[in-house]
């Protein structure tokens, strides 16, 4: 066969009936792996598409939501369910051929795609399935958020589930996972209840509190060094009505809006999630005009209650723009997606830290009045606490709870020819915030070059417990394109 193996072919025909299989577009989709080709075996052992080098769809396929990232995998795998996975799992193995695992591939870190690597691509598993009588939700690894909370929203429920619609459920879930409703619902991996994990020996595994409680433990933040997620079920809560959006000031004035944002969380309740930030504005303009100064916020809950929790942020200033109003949780969720659309070129740097002090805003604002990297580059700080810091650091993989702050860099730029100046602009504004910081970052915030010791200080308190689950269930770091826990 050309153009599909002989397996794909029973299996279509089987679904379809022999008279519409020729007309079917998978057909034409299919690749044509030679039968000589060293891959032709793993080709022919699954049920979704090999993408090969050659193939029409390679480029495309490959590409990950950071423009910077430009590597070359050996094939792509797109599975269309766990036995995909499992196959190509085993192949890999067998053949000791590296593999990476691709769900949302927004990771601005690039984990997903490796040169000469074989990519597990997770992108056409993409079920969703509502219990609203449990209040669960199950996402396959291909899931991305903004789909997810449509088909929670439907039913009147909600979860965690960050801040950007087109963020992967896999990727977010598994490194923490802060979203707007973390301080009154927690992270991510707080809501996760179970995990489908297809192992590094092939095996198929479930994880919860009552199955496999270790593996289940340390998917909740220990990123993907344990196994590939196949399927997340999540808690669901009842959705509250929403007070959200963002309020813009003038650049001059962000030292002034971090002190507001700071004494304005310190008695915050667990129904408000705020951040506070700055971003290019002017390009026309210089030093601290150029930029604008921002709060954003979120509550979830009684309308009137919502409107006199944010009416400090809407009088403080007063801001030159405010849209903060009663709004559909999934509206918020696309708030961002304007400035986090894919192709980019991105380099980010984030701090853990306990207290906003006057040192820490002088800097944080230093910084942005010498000019910010990039035309698309942002800073900001999330108030974390809560609901979060109500679970102990043991409790889970995911361990810094007690760090009321997390300030990010979002370096972005379009043009490779200013990749130099501008990770180096932040990477040592990232070291200038360090000063004031737990000594810890948020995994789904590093790039690439950060180094073990920075996964190290990040999963400090749990690195023991999360190296021995790691030579439990992978002893020989199969699983290794992540930030890596090794063995």
């Amino acid at each position: 066969m050309n153009t599909m193996t002989r397996r794909q072919l029973i299996l279509a025909g089987g679904a379809l009936g022999a008279t519409s299989i020729l007309a079917h577009p998978l057909l034409a989709a299919a690749q044509t792996v030679p039968a000589t080709h060293p891959l032709a075996a793993l080709a022919e052992r699954l049920r979704g598409t090999l993408i090969l080098p050659e193939d029409a769809g390679y480029d495309p396929a490959r590409r990950v939501w950071n423009g910077m990232i430009d590597r070359r995998p050996a094939a792509i795998a797109q599975c269309t369910g766990v036995g995909d996975v499992i196959e190509t799992v085993n192949f890999a193995r067998e053949n000791a051929i590296a593999v990476t695992v691709r769900g949302g591939g927004h990771n601005v870190a690039g984990k997903a795609v490796r040169d000469d690597a074989i990519m597990i691509d997770l992108a056409p598993m993409r079920g969703i399935r509502v219990d609203p009588e449990r209040k669960t939700g199950r996402a396959q690894g291909g899931v991305r958020w903004g789909a997810f909370d449509y088909e929670t929203a439907a039913l009147g429920l909600v979860t965690t589930g960050g801040t950007v619609s087109t963020t992967g459920v896999a990727g977010l879930t598994l490194g923490g996972g802060l979203g707007w409703l973390m301080r009154k619902h927690g992270l991510s991996c707080d809501n996760l209840i179970e995990a489908d994990v297809v192992t590094a020996d092939g095996r198929f595994l479930k994880a919860s509190a009552e199955e496999n409680s270790d593996l289940f433990w340390a998917l909740r933040g220990g990123g993907g060094n344990f196994g590939i997620v196949t399927s997340f079920d999540f808690q669901l809560h009842d959705a509250e009505p929403i007070i959200a959006g963002m309020a813009l000031y003038p650049g001059a004035k962000l030292r002034d809006v971090l002190s507001f944002f700071r004494d304005y969380t310190a008695s915050a309740p667990d129904s408000l999630t705020t951040m506070a930030g700055v971003f290019t504005g002017d390009p026309a303009k210089s030093g601290p005009d150029r930029n604008a100064a921002w709060i954003a916020v979120c509550h979830s809950g009684p309308v009137d209650e919502g409107m006199r929790l944010v009416q400090p942020i809407k009088a403080f200033g007063p801001p030159m723009v405010d849209q903060i109003a009663e709004m559909p949780y999934l509206q918020l969720q696309t708030m961002f997606d304007g400035g986090s659309g894919p192709g980019q070129r991105a380099y980010w740097r984030s701090n853990f830290m306990q207290q906003l002090s006057d040192e820490a805003i002088e800097t944080f604002a230093g910084l942005a009045d010498g000019g910010l990297a990039g035309a698309g580059t942002g800073m900001f700080i999330e108030h974390l606490g809560g609901a979060i810091a109500r679970i102990g650091d043991h409790e889970t993989a995911f361990s810094n709870r007690s760090a009321n702050y997390n300030a990010t860099i979002l370096g972005s730029w379009p043009d490779a020819a200013d990749d130099a100046a501008n990770i180096a602009w932040t990477r040592a504004a990232g070291d200038k915030l360090k000063a004031f910081a737990t000594g810890a970052g948020y995994v789904n915030y590093m790039t690439g070059d950060e180094g073990g010791e920075r996964v190290r200080s990040t999963y400090e308190t749990n690195l023991t417990r999360l190296r021995e689950i790691k030579r439990k269930y992978d002893p020989e770091n199969f699983f290794n394109s992540n930030q890596n826990i090794a063995p």
